[in-house]
């Protein structure tokens, strides 16, 4: 599956403004992580964010978000965001989410 290379960009450039960020390619898309820890992906048109276990009810509720699935499977720890509601403030706050997910993990 492509990804939406306009809405990697804009995750790039966000990321990048506040720490070093390594891109990968999975998910048939692209992962962002820092310090080894996935933060974000772009699969699609669709943000995948890392969400930490007490942030994922709140975050499920947020306009466009539900649960990634994996063949039918919940991932717990993930939420998928589609892309149409992801303007620069509403993109900002998912980034945020994650990256705080992510701060949580040990560096790898």
């Amino acid at each position: 599956m492509a990804y939406d290379e306009v809405l990697a960009e804009r995750v790039r450039e966000l990321l990048e403004q506040t720490e070093e960020t390594t891109v990968k390619k999975m998910f048939g898309g692209l992962v962002f992580t820092v310090q080894g820890n996935t933060v974000v992906g772009v699969v699609g048109d669709e943000l995948l964010v890392r969400v930490a276990p007490d942030d994922t009810e709140q975050a499920l509720a947020q306009p466009g978000a539900r649960p990634f699935e994996v063949r039918g499977r919940i991932s717990k720890g993930w939420v998928t965001v589609a892309g149409e509601v992801l303007d620069d403030h509403v993109l900002n706050s998912w980034l945020q989410l994650g990256r705080r997910a992510a701060a949580a993990l040990p560096p790898k």
